[in-house]
């Protein structure tokens, strides 16, 4: 786990990682590269790196389509292509660039889908550069403080993550419509990123009390923003939690359905040139919904939750807490009116995603 965490920083601040596996990697994300970072994969590779992407970004790029059925894409990046800004230019999709030469596939190297996983785990755009490494590259790599992390343990990660989850610390906070009510902090092993528990009343005691599985949304929760129904459904949820006198809403450091708040800001500029939310997280290279539900899970288990009714219009919740070993015993209904901006973004998740809002 630290060393997951570890790379997953190293790519953010434009270092190269070394993926180690069958056929190790040299690893750079588009995003932050370089001069730095761009001469030291270079002094690593035993070869020219390719570009990878998700295929509807690829596709993008390229101007044609992508063959159905592929899950990564790797492109032939020319000399003119490795400098700072050709890569963010490839890498973005809300960047205008101009691109002084046009890639072209090449072969997927066999740890990309690894690769993919740590820059979304550093909440980087889902853009690689990768190589295979010299094979006499250990002195270098040393001398150059370059991080190695194994394929397997991005592979297991979810699932790490969850079981190293830990309670950090709780207090009594009185909410405004809910003044009975505690919060409790988590943490994962070696990780920064730190997930609540809202506890209204006592719902360890309730036979099966209210629980929302809440993403957090900085534009919604925070500021009011118009754009979207999460700061009405976090306050709704509490709210009717105390009128029950129990419920339990989980506060979860999933910006954007997991894609980071810089990302999600990247999808709302996509959103204002036409795409809806689905396809402007896939044109950034994420999938529709990058959750993780096991950390939700773990969270209830520690909380002394073990049935639930669930407060959500997502089937996809649902099912995702069952697979994961909650009981749920109900789903209540958790809709609200559009409010003259977020009636497209409603209408999508209705038709999209099969949220259930009549």
């Amino acid at each position: 786990m630290r060393a997951v965490h570890r790379a997953a920083a190293d790519l953010r601040r434009g270092t190269p990682v070394l993926l180690t596996g069958e056929v190790p990697l040299i690893l750079l994300a588009a995003e932050t590269a370089g001069p730095r970072g761009l001469a030291e994969l270079a002094m690593l590779a035993a070869e020219p790196p390719v570009l990878l992407l998700a295929p509807m970004r690829a596709a993008a790029v390229l101007h044609r389509p992508i063959e159905q059925g592929s899950a990564i894409v790797a492109l032939a990046v020319t000399s003119e292509l490795l400098a700072p800004e050709p890569l963010r230019g490839l890498a973005d999709p809300t960047v205008e660039a101009l691109l002084p030469a046009q890639p072209e596939l090449a072969e997927v190297p066999q740890l990309a889908p690894e690769a993919l996983i740590l820059a979304k785990l550093g909440r980087l755009l889902p853009a690689v550069l990768a190589a295979p490494v010299r094979p006499d590259v250990d002195a270098d790599a040393e001398r150059l403080g370059l991080l190695r992390v194994p394929a397997s343990d991005l592979k297991a990660y979810p699932v790490a993550a969850a079981a190293g989850l830990r309670q950090i610390a709780s207090a009594r906070v009185p909410l405004e419509n809910a003044p009975d009510s505690r919060v409790m902090a988590f943490r994962t092993e070696g990780s920064a990123i730190e997930h609540l528990a809202i506890l209204v009343g006592h719902p360890e005691t309730a036979e099966a009390p209210l629980a929302r599985i809440h993403s957090e949304c900085f534009t919604g929760d925070l500021l009011g923003s118009l754009r979207c129904d999460c700061g009405v459904q976090l306050r709704g949820a509490i709210a009717r939690m105390a009128e029950e006198g129990a419920g339990v809403l989980l506060y979860l450091a999933q910006e954007g359905r997991n894609i980071g708040l810089v990302n999600k800001l990247r999808a709302y500029t996509l959103q204002d040139r036409g795409l809806d939310t689905l396809d402007a997280n896939r044109a950034l290279g994420w999938g529709a919904d990058e959750r993780n539900f096991l950390i939700a899970a773990s969270m209830l288990e520690a909380v002394g939750v073990k049935r639930i009714r669930l407060l959500t219009n997502n089937p996809y919740k649902l099912a995702a807490l069952a697979a994961c070993g909650v009981e749920v015993v109900g789903r209540e209904a958790h809709a609200f009116a559009p409010n003259g901006v977020n009636d497209h973004y409603l209408a999508t998740k209705a038709e999209r995603f099969g949220h259930l809002l009549d």
